[in-house]
């Protein structure tokens, strides 16, 4: 049986991170990321954006070059899924029936995407969001000729493929089942003005929709039928209805979790010799006000598998990142920074109208995030705000003519 000292399972950002971070603390032993993906480890925010418009090729969304791993001795097993863990013999059971050992373990599996379950969802046509494979696929679908999508989910992923769609000239609309778009994340402003933008760039958005059925012909999508009783004709269906927490090997061998795996302040899940990181950690978050919260983001994914990685080198040190995010749609960049969690009010700062603007939350009078629309002034300034945990007279935080940096 093999033996490393080191096991990652998961090839995203936090795995990726946590092989780099362990090297560069120092790890001299032997280092193993497991993956179910069969590309070396490439970034996902590109896949909604620059890869499904083909503004970047593969290699260019790597996030190293696939010799980088060889040169730093870390060996990469594709294509495979851990199935088992045996915390007390610290062993695993891979999908290709090949059972490994292991000193220390990180679970940085991320999640799989929410397949939808309504009647027709086993028709070919429907596409999730989440791996390079994933989006070649609707790419394939895309360039033989399909133009008219529905895209269900208004969150970033569904915006962010319906602008890219849009420029690629399909016929795009878009079922939310809220009231409202980035409805989860974001506050009323942000919603409309985005809700506003995206129907000025030709996108049909249903909101307070839900989709009954999907309609097919020859085991394909045709259509969707919402619960108003109208089927909305398609030849794709984009779903974008958020991630289910890949730890099932994990609560099965006894970990704690209900929402994901929970871990302690140095990513250490309730088994021993056990960390988690990422898009399945459940964490006391400091910027949610202590809540236990998963955050399914870059900066998360690979702050936790610095903090992961050093702690295991014998260097604990809490978790205590700055969260932060961005989605580019169209000509708009967000900017996030801070979680808006339990927010109680909120302050515009300069016209959506503009283009350029910001939404600034607060919670008992205390700043906790912004969200920054073309304005990298705003989120660069208002990040010290929300470390800094500032009071601010909502009066003064409108005043788009006086910089954030001067509220300190």
């Amino acid at each position: 049986m093999e033996h490393f000292d080191i096991v990652i399972v998961g090839s995203g950002h936090g795995g990726a991170q946590a092989a780099i971070a362990l090297r560069q603390n120092g790890h001299e032993g032997s280092v193993l990321i497991v993956s179910r993906d069969r590309n070396p480890p490439y970034e996902r925010p590109p896949l909604s954006k620059e890869y499904l418009a083909g503004e970047k090729p593969f290699e260019r969304i790597q996030i190293r070059p696939e010799q980088f791993w060889a040169d730093k001795d870390i060996e990469l097993r594709l294509g495979r899924n851990v199935n088992e863990v045996d915390p007390v013999a610290r062993e695993l059971g891979l999908s290709d029936d090949t059972r490994i050992t292991y000193r220390k373990l990180i679970w940085a599996a991320g999640g799989d995407a929410r397949r939808m379950s309504c009647p027709g969802s086993d028709n070919a046509g429907i596409h999730y969001v989440r791996t390079r494979r994933d989006v070649d696929t609707l790419k394939e679908e895309l360039a033989a000729g399909a133009k008219r999508a529905v895209i269900v989910g208004a969150g970033y992923i569904g915006l962010e493929a319906a602008a890219v769609l849009r420029k690629l000239d399909c016929q795009v609309t878009v079922v939310e089942v809220l009231d409202r778009v980035l409805a989860r994340v974001a506050g009323p402003e942000l919603s409309d003005f985005y809700a506003a933008y995206h129907r000025e760039q030709g996108v049909d958005l249903r909101l307070s929709t839900a989709v009954e059925t999907i309609t097919g012909e020859n085991g394909r999508v045709t259509g969707v039928m919402t619960d108003s009783g109208e089927t909305i004709a398609c030849d794709v269906i984009i779903a974008g209805i958020g991630i289910v927490p890949s730890v099932g090997p994990l609560i099965a061998a006894g970990a704690a979790g209900s929402n994901g795996v929970d871990v302690d302040a140095y990513g250490r899940t309730t088994l021993d010799n056990i960390y988690a990181i990422g898009d399945c950690a459940s964490h006391a978050n400091p910027y949610a006000d202590n809540k236990v919260i998963r955050l399914e983001s870059v900066q998360n994914a690979n702050d936790m598998a610095t903090i992961a990685a050093k702690a295991i080198m014998g260097d604990k040190q809490a978790y205590d990142a700055v969260p932060w995010f961005w989605s580019n749609q169209y000509d708009l960049r967000l900017q996030t920074v801070g979680i808006s969690i339990g927010y109680d009010a909120t302050v515009l700062r300069g016209d959506p109208a503009d283009k350029k603007f910001s939404v600034v939350y607060l919670r008992e009078g205390v700043v906790i995030a912004l969200d920054c629309v073309n304005n990298t002034k705003d989120y660069v300034q208002g990040r010290k705000l929300v470390m800094a945990r500032a009071e601010v007279d909502p009066e003064v935080l409108a005043d788009s003519a006086v910089p954030l940096k001067d509220m300190l």
